[in-house]
């Protein structure tokens, strides 16, 4: 299949993971997510030699204190991570996800391409990737990248995730072109589905998907959902307000994520 050709088997169990690499001593389990707008936490089994734990350990503290809002920090530890392993591509989308922070577009896609040319079956980079492409205006290379990273049907989170940012640029792309609501809420409510109602994002991005085809009613119900969920970072809280006020006055302004 083609995940399988991509070098990973993301449809697979972990033991048959576990199997892909047999020279693997350790088997690092590091959370690496994006800053902002993460729709789905991913695990990625990262497999590392006993001589690496220390460089890894470098590149998981940089992952949560970017998750923290400590750019700063992360930066230090990934930039360390990288002095001693200039390929190591956990450390490379982790250093994407900060020059994307920091608006630094066409450097976050390379550290990508790198981090897939290492790994092509790093499926969270290439929805970076896309994510980031759609800042640039690239549209029609993002669309691509969403529609393709879905027909691999990843494992359940991932898919979740490409669902839902193919979701969220559906409904919110500035080329009227390239949205499409019904879709939008296809793929949204699909995500929704996956991820047992419990991401206040993904909910977040249904919302918006009702409110493209105009069902201010359906939009209104779940932006409020998505802000009636239990431990919802106060940044996300502010944004769902503010989408709460627009739909209570049938209005939805498309922005990008």
């Amino acid at each position: 299949m083609l995940a399988t050709r991509l070098g990973f088997d993301y449809t697979a169990g972990p033991k048959a993971n576990e199997m892909i690499s047999k020279r693997a001593i350790v088997l690092f389990i590091a959370i690496v997510t994006a800053a902002t707008a993460v729709r789905g936490n991913v695990p990625i089994v990262v497999e590392i030699g006993a001589g690496k734990r220390a460089v890894m350990k470098l590149c998981r503290d940089a992952s949560d204190q970017l998750r923290n809002g400590d750019v700063a920090s992360a930066k230090r530890n990934v930039e360390a991570a990288l002095r001693i392993d200039p390929k190591l591509w956990p450390a490379l989308y982790v250093r994407a996800q900060i020059f994307r922070k920091e608006g630094k577009y066409e450097l976050a896609i390379q550290d990508c391409n790198e981090a897939l040319r290492q790994y092509p079956g790093f499926v969270e980079a290439a929805l970076l990737r896309a994510n980031i492409n759609v800042r640039l205006g690239k549209y029609a290379e993002a669309s691509k990248e969403y529609n393709y990273l879905i027909s691999l049907h990843p494992r359940p989170v991932t898919l979740a995730r490409a669902l839902s940012d193919r979701a969220w640029f559906q409904a919110t792309c500035p080329s009227a072109s390239f949205r499409n609501g019904q879709q939008a809420v296809k793929d949204a409510k699909a995500a929704c589905s996956i991820m047992a109602w419990q991401d206040e994002e993904m909910i977040d991005t249904l919302a918006a998907a009702y409110a493209e085809t105009g069902d201010f009613d359906s939009a209104l119900r779940y932006a409020t959902q998505a802000l009636a969920v239990k431990g919802i970072s106060p940044q996300d809280a502010n944004a769902f307000r503010e989408h709460v006020a627009w739909f209570q006055q049938r209005k939805w302004i498309p922005v990008t994520q």
